[in-house]
């Protein structure tokens, strides 16, 4: 077993990526074959600045109010403290989530998902109970010059992979019912409902649907 996604060449002088103590295959660094090279890797623990920079410019997107619980106010707000943090805990290396990013040629990061993984007998973030060890993958953004590239499709082949390789059996993610558009791409990488519906807010009404795709 190799650290390499399907459709990725591994950078000149390189082979395949080793594995991790635990057997699981890490997160492949290789360049995806699209319009234009870019490079599928983890996130890493000092590039908190480009993980802030990013996860604005995903909060400013048209669609954001339906992509993501916080707002572009909120998120700036935040100190630095808390970005440090926050990508500590999902850069390369870390037990319990990751944040894959597309790099192009010129170090300008094009997309982003973060994979958590959520443990047997827990509970997820909206108080629902969880019966299997699972991923769970969360703020999935790609910016509008790169989108239909075939990236996110990269982006998501990356992120089941390291998924499968922490031994979960099924990957979800949480989708806005007016979401017509991911729900739409997420069925074209193999995710289907479950028919689980979490409410977002009283005041709203609004509610998010459950996709998975099982692990075979």
């Amino acid at each position: 077993m190799t650290g390499w996604v399907p459709g990725w060449v591994p950078p000149a002088g390189q082979g395949a990526a080793p594995l991790e103590k635990n057997g699981a295959a890490p997160v492949a660094s290789g360049r995806y074959r699209g319009r234009m090279p870019y490079l599928i890797r983890s996130i890493r623990p000092d590039e908190w600045p480009a993980v802030k920079e990013l996860r604005l410019a995903a909060l400013q997107d048209p669609v954001a109010h339906l992509a993501f619980l916080e707002s572009i106010e909120q998120a700036s707000d935040k100190p630095d403290s808390y970005w440090r943090e926050r990508t500590a805990n999902g850069a390369e290396g870390a037990p319990g989530a990751q944040q894959i990013i597309a790099e192009g040629p010129d170090g300008h990061w094009a997309g982003t998902l973060t994979v958590l993984v959520e443990e047997a007998g827990s509970k997820d973030w909206a108080g629902f109970p969880v019966e299997r060890r699972q991923g769970h993958v969360v703020g999935v953004f790609v910016r509008p010059e790169h989108r239909g590239s075939g990236l996110t499709e990269a982006l998501f082949e990356a992120g089941l992979k390291w998924a499968w390789g922490r031994g979960a059996e099924r990957v979800r993610l949480i989708v806005h019912e007016d979401n017509a558009r991911a729900r739409a791409f997420y069925r074209k990488v193999g995710f289907v409902p479950t028919g689980l519906t979490v409410p977002l807010s009283e005041d709203s009404g609004d509610s998010e649907l459950e996709m998975v795709i099982e692990q075979v």
